[in-house]
């Protein structure tokens, strides 16, 4: 089974801003397969299904992107998956707006879920697909205005740009499931992408 957790924070205020863009992916990958989030469970919203012939629960934690780790720690025990069967979604500050990057593993780069993920599981070695949310200009306090930036919605341009990289990520796990790692690494790090 592969467990494939989107990082975002729960919440109305939060749906459509650049930290929840790992929601965002997941719930296009569970329409796209048919998996609804039926479960509460490990502080979470979870669903099980198959894609590519292969079991998979998805799951979107709800105690907010900071405490991430408790929630993937109790997935791990409940569906009884290794660190090396997960795939985390996450937005990614340092990838201009709308391109991905799939890693095997590594640090947490300053991402406040990765390193909660980290510091629960005892492990880097889960897989990750980054979407690319880009920098602000940081003009004035620099820590401030990072954070107004990844909890802020996107403006319509911006939004299209988002979508589209939805529908790459969506293909990029189903690569992953169906190919593997390395192939979906081939194909999706692309500096075009």
């Amino acid at each position: 089974m592969k467990l494939i957790i989107g990082l975002g924070n729960p919440g109305r205020e939060y749906s459509g801003t650049r930290h929840n863009i790992g929601f965002a992916v997941l719930s296009s990958l569970a329409r796209k397969h048919g998996i609804n989030f039926d479960k509460r469970c490990c502080h979470s919203r979870a669903g099980e299904g198959r894609i590519a012939g292969l079991d998979v629960a998805l799951a979107k934690p709800q105690t907010y992107m900071n405490l991430s780790g408790d929630a993937v720690a109790a997935l791990m025990r409940r569906y009884r998956v290794k660190i090396g069967d997960i795939v985390v979604i996450q937005d990614d500050l340092d990838l201009p707006l709308g391109r991905i990057r799939i890693r095997a593993g590594g640090s947490a780069g300053g991402h406040n879920g990765l390193k909660s993920i980290i510091a629960s599981t005892g492990s880097t070695e889960f897989s990750r697909l980054k979407i690319g949310i880009g920098r602000p200009e940081t003009a004035g306090t620099p820590g401030r205005y990072v954070v107004d930036h990844v909890l802020s919605d996107f403006d319509a341009i911006d939004r299209k740009i988002a979508d589209e990289a939805v529908t790459r990520a969506v293909e990029a796990i189903e690569v992953m499931i169906e190919d593997g790692l390395e192939a979906a690494m081939n194909r999706f790090n692309r500096v075009e992408n």
